[in-house]
């Protein structure tokens, strides 16, 4: 009995052998540790066709239409003497832009005074423009009598000339710099009232139920509602009503007189400057490829915002 009870009791457990821990050590150890991840170098990582496509769009594309522009002219010039070459022309341009600021009374101005003065018309032309236009687009796409009533006369009055407009506003306001500046605002408003209210009437709308739900006021509406829903319409209308601003600026001040770049380009043909007649065609260009610049950027800018 005594032998069986000392045979069922368990007892204490062996322990492992000292070898066989050390083997599972050496076997731990042995095990290689997985590298990490190697990043290609920064210049592998590069895309290079892409930055060669965007040097060529930025910059090799412009500076090879400017070398065939320059080409062009000279041969034009080697076959009409009249017409100044390049380098003729560059000379009196550095000549003109030294000084362009210069006053020797009304009617001898610098080029800067001139440009000037024509952007200041723009502006005020253009300012008058946008405070009556967007509100008009926004009442005439908001209420639908509005509309037919007054859309008749919009497609009547838009297609007139701006320069049509000329001698009403001489008539009105006896004086050349209002006439100009009547010019403007009258050929700036139509692509904004256009623009404006087309993009009232594309308002989803549920957002007009929620409103009529909500109970809001007609200006609450305006202001809560269409005029962020309508912001990207409203700004192209802005953009290609400034273009036209600045084209029509040109034509009317050449027929006005005064002060301004139109007048300024008139008169250097009248002194019979042709080299000063191409700079003031480079500058109009610029000016107005800066604007357009400017405002597209503006567009992109509250159209993607998120």
């Amino acid at each position: 009995m005594t032998a069986t009870a000392r045979t069922l009791s368990p007892g204490p457990a062996a322990a492992p052998p000292v070898a066989e821990v050390i083997d599972l050590h050496a076997a731990a150890s042995s095990v290689p540790t997985p590298a990490a991840p190697s990043r290609p170098p920064l210049l592998a990582r590069v895309d290079w066709r892409g930055v060669w496509e965007t040097l060529v769009k930025t910059v090799a594309g412009p500076c090879l239409g400017f070398a065939l522009l320059i080409l062009a002219w000279q041969l034009v010039s080697n076959a009409i003497p009249e017409i100044p070459t390049p380098a003729v022309t560059g000379k009196a341009a550095l000549a003109l832009f030294s000084d362009p600021f210069y006053d020797n009374g009304p009617n001898d101005q610098g080029i800067g005074w001139n440009l000037l003065s024509s952007l200041r018309r723009v502006a005020i032309g253009f300012g008058l423009a946008a405070l009556v236009g967007i509100p008009a687009g926004f009442v005439i796409g908001r209420f639908a009598a509005v509309s037919a009533v007054v859309s008749p006369l919009i497609s009547l009055l838009r297609p007139v000339s701006p320069l049509a407009w000329l001698p009403l506003g001489l008539l009105l306001f006896k004086a050349a710099n209002l006439a100009a500046i009547w010019a403007i605002f009258i050929c700036s408003i139509w692509p904004m009232i256009i623009n404006t209210a087309v993009g009232v009437t594309r308002v989803p709308q549920d957002y007009m139920n929620v409103a009529r739900v909500l109970k809001l006021s007609e200006w609450k509406v305006m202001t809560r509602v269409l005029f962020p829903a309508v912001l990207p319409y409203m700004l192209t209308g802005v953009r290609l009503s400034i273009s036209t601003a600045w084209l029509v600026i040109v034509a009317a001040e050449m027929l006005t007189g005064g002060v301004g770049i139109g007048f300024w380009l008139w008169d250097e043909w009248n002194n019979l400057k042709v080299e000063h007649i191409v700079i003031a065609i480079f500058v109009i260009g610029i000016v107005g490829l800066v604007l357009e610049v400017l405002l597209t950027q503006l567009v992109k800018r509250f159209t993607y915002a998120d």
